[in-house]
């Protein structure tokens, strides 16, 4: 059986791999924690499920909507941009998606060609990494710093085309306005276009999401901003998404889209909308602040790790580096020795730390598997277990 080569060479995103494996072990009767992802142990917004629950009772028939999405829908969501995100957009500058990936992958592809330079800053979430690669882009990974400023970018060179995370994953940073608007006048310099994933805007501990469309003439700049139900209202499985973007963007998305999985499957899209007019969620946060503080705690005393306390998103973002070890091998023993995933720093580009999704499962889970890394790494760096 003959392999294309334009997928023979590329991998597994690093992510979903693990949760394969851990799901794989799981169905073996191993009792794994899984940290690797962050997959919430709240259900999704009861609007949410009203609003399908409606639909299934009085509607009966699901139909097929223009690929874009039902015009109701967009609606929809051109309001809640109007209030929440202090953005105009029309009907026609919206696209409804499957997940934040599909809104992804679309947007690099008819932004960009084979060989065009993508600026990605890391850590990073490994899907821009790995869409650019399957495109034949080349991404150009550049470290993010504390806080963007006009000398840091300048010392970039610059690209095609700009991803920004905001909120960020793993680190949990949350840029400033100020950070916005030194990137939004380098890229107005430079001629860049911008794809800004806001996939995280309402998990935010500390701090204020801004969107970056908010900030300039996005359709003259040429900015795609992506939004996500995924995390924000704890609706992993329903795979629904939107992307932003100026019209001409929006329609080669939807030559792209319709080929591949036309519409987003009809109750995702109303599943969307009830979410979305949902604001923050409120207990959810409280819960995950909760859990964030009481995991960051316990590793306060470690003196192997520095785990700060993110402003942010699902997850903790664990410096290792004290232990002179690589952190896929430590991802890899972890695993065998201990039985809880996590994920190597590695896969979102930076060595030497591990990110933990500490949103799964119950609190007393939560915490047998900090107890269980703290011993793993005490045993390995030779520090008597507490």
């Amino acid at each position: 059986m003959n392999i294309s080569a334009r997928i023979a060479s590329s991998r597994p995103l690093a992510t979903t791999a693990m949760h394969g494996r851990v799901e794989a072990l799981r169905n073996q009767g191993e009792p794994v924690i899984d940290f690797s992802i962050a997959i919430s142990h709240f259900p999704a917004p009861g609007p949410v499920l009203d609003a399908v629950a409606t639909a299934i009772d009085q509607q009966r028939t699901m139909p097929y909507t223009s690929v874009v999405g039902a015009l109701k829908v967009r609606e929809n969501l051109s309001a809640k941009l109007r209030l929440e995100n202090h953005i105009d957009a029309d009907t026609d500058e919206i696209i409804v998606t499957n997940g934040a990936k599909q809104a992804l992958y679309e947007a690099l592809y008819v932004m960009t060609d084979p060989g065009d330079r993508v600026i990605v800053f890391q850590p990073h979430w490994p899907a821009y990494v790995a869409t650019s690669r399957l495109m034949g882009l080349t991404p150009i990974l550049v470290d993010l710093p504390d806080e963007i400023t006009p000398a840091f970018l300048d010392t970039i060179e610059p690209a095609k085309v700009l991803i920004i995370n905001n909120p960020h994953n793993p680190t949990g940073k949350v840029y400033t306005r100020q950070e916005l608007e030194h990137i939004l006048a380098w890229v107005e310099r430079t001629g860049m276009q911008v794809i800004v994933d806001e996939s995280y805007e309402h998990l935010i501990f500390e701090g204020e999401h801004v969107s970056f469309a908010a900030l300039c003439d996005w359709r003259k700049v040429g900015v795609v901003t992506i939004f996500s139900a995924s995390q924000s209202y704890a609706m992993m499985g329903w795979r629904v998404g939107f992307a932003l973007a100026p019209k001409e963007i929006v329609n080669a998305m939807q030559t792209l889209q319709g080929p591949i999985t036309a519409a987003a499957p009809y109750m995702s899209q109303l599943a969307a909308v009830a979410a979305f007019a949902c604001g923050t969620p409120g207990e959810m946060m409280a819960d995950y602040r909760m859990r964030r503080d009481l995991v960051v705690q316990a590793f306060s005393e470690v003196p192997w790790i520095i785990m700060h306390s993110p402003a942010s998103g699902p997850y903790l973002w664990g410096d290792i580096r004290a232990l002179t070890m690589d952190s896929v091998d430590f991802s890899e023993e972890l695993l065998g020795a201990s039985q809880v995933a996590v994920m190597p720093g590695d896969a979102l580009g930076v060595p030497g730390f591990i990110r933990i999704g500490y949103i799964s499962d119950d609190v007393a889970t939560l915490m047998d598997g900090v107890r269980r890394i703290i011993e793993f790494g005490n045993a390995y760096k030779g520090v008597a277990n507490r």
